[in-house]
């Protein structure tokens, strides 16, 4: 593309071009609807051809007609405006963050609890915006927020430095932890159990090193007077796995109240009578995240958000 030719043409002239052509080659009633005056519109065409170097109009019939080189600038340049119309419009939609990408990281925490709502109400006023939805854990979300992979993270970030000073957070959700068993446990028949009573049962824990939280719940255990008997032999990370395991029986497991929100065949859920342990689940961004779909994105978790906690 010839930038410095093409800047030598004035866009008015093209303009001027196609209304003349809209007015049947009539340039009086083109200059009409221009609300100009003929000789400088005449004088605008004539410019132009000299500037192509090629005959638009055939002055010797009557009524004028366009040359063949004129009907062809007459339609390219059609399209062209076209297409410079249509890049105003979605520039402007893009300004106001209707159209964009976002990449969102997400956890069972914010999945089982507001994302539904949120996504509902984002998507319902930006259909244009493409959400990506990826299953990460906190200290993964972490890493691709810093590495400008991830516009919005949401999860328990226990784990900010002082490096992460460039990152902003908003609190969302709060929620304790409940232990999820076979409905035909022995412990299924209580309202409530106590950390006590899960000494002598093998307990599945997420990775403590994924999920730093439950080193928490490990401390409060060992204050109990005993050291849980977490498997080993069959670890996992995500809910549904997890509670695939209670299903099969290797053990009871502990996770985020937000589990009660998955109905899983076989499995009940109680809450610890002793163990007041909650964990905050926030939203994480970059400060200098410039994309203004997130920009909206966080109105919209800001108004979910406030909806959620009436």
């Amino acid at each position: 593309m010839d930038l410095l030719y093409l800047s030598s043409i004035e866009l008015r002239q093209i303009c001027y071009f196609l209304a003349i052509v809209e007015a049947d080659n009539n340039f009086s009633n083109a200059a009409e609807y221009l609300q100009i005056e003929q000789p400088p519109l005449s004088q605008r065409i004539r410019s132009l051809e000299k500037r192509l170097k090629i005959e638009l109009f055939d002055r010797t019939r009557r009524p004028l007609k366009l040359t063949e080189a004129g009907k062809v600038f007459e339609t390219e340049t059609r399209q062209a405006l076209i297409s410079l119309e249509r890049a105003i419009t979605q520039a402007k939609r893009a300004n106001r963050g209707e159209l964009g990408f976002l990449s969102v990281g997400i956890a069972s925490s914010i999945a089982n609890t507001m994302l539904p709502d949120l996504l509902q109400t984002f998507c319902d006023r930006y259909p244009a915006v493409e959400v990506e939805l990826r299953e990460l854990t906190a200290d993964q979300q972490l890493q691709e927020l810093r590495e400008s992979r991830l516009n919005v993270g949401f999860e328990v970030f226990s784990n900010l430095s002082a490096q992460d000073l460039h990152l902003t957070s908003l609190p969302l959700v709060n929620e304790s932890l409940v232990v999820a068993l076979p409905e035909k446990h022995p412990l299924a028949t209580q309202e409530q159990v106590l950390l006590s009573a899960l000494a002598t049962e093998a307990l599945i824990l997420p990775s403590v090193d994924a999920f730093p939280f439950y080193k928490e719940f490990i401390n409060c255990c060992e204050q109990a007077g005993f050291q849980p008997n977490i498997v080993q032999n069959a670890k996992a990370t995500w809910m549904l796995t997890i509670l695939s395991l209670v299903v099969a029986g290797v053990g009871l497991a502990i996770l985020p109240s937000n589990v009660q929100n998955l109905q899983r065949q076989g499995i009940v859920y109680r809450t610890i009578q002793d163990a007041k342990l909650t964990r905050q689940v926030s939203a994480l961004w970059r400060q200098d995240d410039s994309s203004i779909s997130l920009r909206e994105f966080l109105k919209v978790i800001q108004e979910v958000s406030s909806r959620t906690s009436l």
